[in-house]
């Protein structure tokens, strides 16, 4: 299709397709053209602009449901807040390219933070081939989401990646250039376990987690208040109840900034004077005191200084200031905090396997991350209420913290277990489960949220492509796929007909004839467009109901005739 518009195009990688081996025989003429040599096995494809346009029209949804507290109950209404964002939590089946510009239509410039743990290249998790392409597929794959996600976010908005050794240094350049090197924030290091026995030279024991913002000089991001050191308060007086406990620094100081004005006598319980450095005169010892003396006697009268005797100290006193934990050296009330650090330490992955089996009473997933990770991340970034949007959902983990963390949450997968893990893992959620983050938040259940797929066309059809467990099926599947899905303008029908009958064929590995036949399928129909939704040749796709909150989502209205 490129060669249509060979100087409008651009390569987007929609899906990874996984091949065994390459064939052991001769590929057929057709194969050899529809393959172009091609080593990659992505199903991926070089569009020209006006097929981009089309692939990324908003997309129709179907099965809409509501999972709240009394279980799962049909969608009513699109609830929304005051400016018209939807306001409900998400969780969408679909591609996830063509879901983030679907979803743009309602979210753009509203999503407070983006997570994403997505594929690391590594061989074992979907990206399963050994050719000279691999690293610029991903790289392909990668950059196609990340641009359709930095224009959801917020100006003040962050997006935070999980990546390990394999494409860290890459995927840092290709963040550079979608989201500005001038809007990196920090390449957090996570400490993931404590070390690695079966390891033969070097033990890895680290993943990283790469941060950026949409605009660094807009974003704030929030200090952590569990992070100062709470064992320096330890003294306590009259105003315990008030203030909370205490230290002490001394209040004078030397330096090179000296001021007569902060060199004057204080005068102490026992009636006595002291200056700067304990002295009992006026001498220019470059030794200040660090407050006004106005400031000190505020201080003297509301009890925020202390002295104490000294011995070393020619007046015999020492002044010192108190620093309580609640309130600062005005008597204001203070949040004691400190920057977070880019080095996540005491979150362990086997948490995460840990979590995940006891909801669920086995291992349901392979690398899940723990909830504690991502409570650490959302911490950083979010308030109470902000969007939070996770495009490789996985095992939900993501859309459970911030629904526990009373964040808005939109979660998108493509896989069928998103309904048996996070989907079970959310209703689990709303019941009020008590792993993971729970206790460290108090969380006591509630909430709810909405479950809608992209509508499927030719999806379908690729779905039914992969399970086909035999050359026969795909025999068999391909008569139906030339009478009721979209094939690309330029298939031969006739001759592929053919061809599926010759032994080179069906001597191929059989995920390369699933390849050869997914190569027909029209990308721009995978799923049934907004606009196209009542066309006859879309009917059964979706029902009433589907039809009605799609256009309710997009807040769009049925045209006269429709």
């Amino acid at each position: 299709m490129a060669d249509k518009a060979p100087r409008k195009a651009k390569k987007f990688i929609l899906n990874a397709i996984t091949a065994s081996q390459p064939a052991s025989q001769p590929a057929s003429q057709l194969y050899t053209k529809l393959t172009r040599k091609r080593q990659e096995i992505f199903f991926n494809q070089t569009l020209a602009f006006d097929e981009i346009d089309r692939l990324f029209d908003a997309k129709a949804f179907s099965k809409f449901s509501r999972y709240t507290a009394d279980g799962k109950q049909a969608v009513g209404e699109i609830k929304r807040h005051s400016d018209g964002t939807p306001a409900e939590n998400l969780i969408i089946k679909g591609n996830n390219l063509i879901a983030l510009h679907s979803l743009a239509k309602q979210f753009k410039g509203k999503v407070k933070l983006i997570y994403i743990d997505p594929p690391y290249n590594t061989g074992n998790d979907g990206f399963k081939y050994n050719d000279k392409f691999n690293h610029s597929t991903w790289l392909t794959f990668m950059k196609n989401r990340l641009e359709i996600a930095k224009e959801l976010l917020m100006k003040d908005g962050s997006i935070f990646v999980s990546i390990d050794d394999n494409e860290q240094a890459y995927l840092k350049i290709l963040m550079d250039e979608v989201f500005g090197n001038e809007n990196f924030i920090c390449n957090f290091i996570w400490e993931k376990k404590t070390g690695a026995s079966d390891a033969k030279q070097i033990a890895t024991i680290t993943e990283f987690v790469l941060c950026y913002s949409k605009n660094f000089k807009t974003v704030k991001l929030n200090k952590n208040t569990f992070s100062y050191d709470t064992e320096r308060y330890k003294l306590s007086d009259k105003f315990e109840q008030e203030r909370g406990k205490y230290y002490i620094d001394n209040l004078d100081r030397g330096g090179l900034q000296y001021s007569d004005s902060l060199n004057f006598a204080i005068q102490c319980p026992d009636g006595t004077f002291t200056y700067p450095n304990g002295r009992t005169e006026f001498v220019n010892d470059g030794w200040i005191w660090k407050w006004s003396k106005n400031k000190i006697d505020w201080a003297i009268t509301n009890g925020f200084l202390e002295f104490r005797k000294s011995k070393s100290k020619k007046s015999g006193w020492s002044v010192c200031y108190k620093n309580y934990m609640l309130v600062d050296n005005e008597n204001k009330p203070i949040e004691r905090s400190a920057p977070y650090k880019n080095l996540i330490q005491d979150i362990l992955n086997t948490h995460a396997t840990d979590e995940l089996k006891k909801l669920f009473g086995s291992k349901v997933f392979t690398t899940p991350k723990p909830e504690s990770l991502l409570q650490y991340l959302i911490q950083i970034a979010t308030s109470e209420s902000d969007i939070v949007l996770d495009y490789h959902l996985g095992s939900g983990t993501t859309a459970a913290v911030a629904h526990k963390m009373n964040r808005q949450y939109i979660g998108i997968e493509q896989m069928d277990y998103i309904e048996t893990l996070a989907v079970e893992r959310l209703k689990k959620v709303i019941d009020g489960e008590q792993g993971g983050i729970s206790k460290a938040v108090n969380w006591q259940g509630g909430g709810e949220f909405v479950y809608a797929e992209l509508a499927p066309f030719n999806e379908t059809a690729k779905q039914q492509i992969l399970a086909c467990e035999d050359s026969d099926g795909i025999k068999t599947l391909f008569e139906g796929l030339c009478e009721r899905y979209f094939l690309k303008y330029n298939v031969s029908i006739n001759e592929f007909s053919q061809t599926i009958q010759e032994p080179e064929f069906q001597s191929l590995p059989l995920d390369e004839q699933k390849q050869m036949v997914l190569e027909m399928l029209d990308l721009n129909q995978m799923y049934v467009s907004l606009s196209e939704m009542d066309d006859e040749q879309f009917a059964g796709c979706l029902n009433d109901d589907d039809k009605a909150l799609s256009r309710a989502f997009y807040q769009t209205e049925k045209k006269d005739g429709e």
